[in-house]
């Protein structure tokens, strides 16, 4: 079959654009066009849950919105997320931004109270008002809770916070749990840490282990859209091993395959371990998930509303 050329017209709407990646079927037109059609496919399948794991920096680099918009939809039906994603979700819900940077040094940038994250820049005044507004929410959910799962505990920050744009105080209004299995290593940790120097309080990660193998067996079928690798990514798979491995699989990722890591790994070496089934629909698409993921995230509402 020949390769179609791509056809760019006015007024084209995205669902539109997809088919012409579709149709010309081949490299990362094809494989944008693949994770689309199957991102679409599991958001109209009412027995297919949506697993959604957050890698990098998806909150700076703009995807907070978006990840927030779908859970409130209902298209996302549980959360997998590094700790830092939770944390720039909860500077934004106490005021603080993330910020356009320029190219600068970073040893001044350090004495002008700027972090950077490639070209996202954020400031430590921002950070410590996190400090002191994330002990209050600390001190109130000890209140109740001597032990408490990672689960719950982000679930109870978002009944707490007031911001209807964030992504965990949505997700706790519509129960769809996040898990954060590396909870402890962003700044939300950092501040338990301290917390609990001074008061009993308890995070078990094991607890969390319970809902999730749950939520995995009473689930008919899964997909899981990954947004980078590492540990959310890991997570996420290995859950499912429970039951055989997800039914269907899509991965943004920037890494690479030949060193081994997990981040890098192509969806299809998941089937080895079982934590993909066999005869899996898995799409691998090669980019930065802050561009590619709005794009197909398009893509799949506009042909879910078609």
């Amino acid at each position: 079959m020949k390769v179609k050329q791509l056809e760019i017209t006015e007024n084209m709407k995205i669902s539109e654009f997809i088919n012409q990646l579709d149709d010309s079927g081949v490299l990362g037109a094809k494989r944008v066009s693949r994770a689309t059609n199957l991102l679409a496919q599991s958001f109209k399948d009412e027995d297919t849950k949506v697993f959604l794991s957050l890698a990098g920096p998806m909150v700076p680099g703009g995807l907070r919105k978006v990840v927030r918009d779908l859970v409130d939809m209902g298209y996302v039906d549980l959360i997998i997320s590094s700790g830092a994603n939770l944390t720039h979700d909860l500077l934004e819900s106490f005021g603080g931004s993330h910020y356009q940077g320029t190219k600068q040094d970073d040893e001044q940038l350090q004495q002008s109270g700027i972090g950077r994250i490639g070209d996202i820049f954020t400031k430590s005044d921002d950070f410590e008002v996190f400090e002191e507004e994330i002990h209050k929410i600390f001190a109130q959910i000890n209140k109740k809770h001597d032990v408490i799962s990672i689960k719950d505990f982000i679930h109870e920050i978002g009944l707490l916070i007031d911001d209807e744009q964030s992504i965990i105080h949505t997700a706790s209004k519509n129960n769809v749990p996040i898990f954060a299995p590396g909870l402890i290593d962003c700044m939300i940790g950092l501040q338990l840490w301290i917390y609990c120097q001074d008061n009993d309080f308890t995070i078990s990660a094991v607890e969390d282990m319970t809902d999730l193998s749950d939520f995995v067996y009473n689930s008919k079928n899964v997909t899981a859209c990954m947004l980078g690798g590492g540990l959310p990514k890991h997570y996420t798979l290995a859950s499912n091993i429970l039951t055989g491995g997800i039914d269907s699989g899509i991965q943004i990722t920037l890494d690479r395959s030949e060193g081994g890591s997990l981040s890098g790994a192509p969806l299809e070496e998941a089937k080895s371990w079982a934590k993909a089934k066999s005869g899996s629909n898995l799409v691998t698409v090669v980019g930065d998930a802050t561009v590619l993921f709005p794009l197909i995230v398009a893509g799949a509402l506009d042909k879910v509303n078609e």
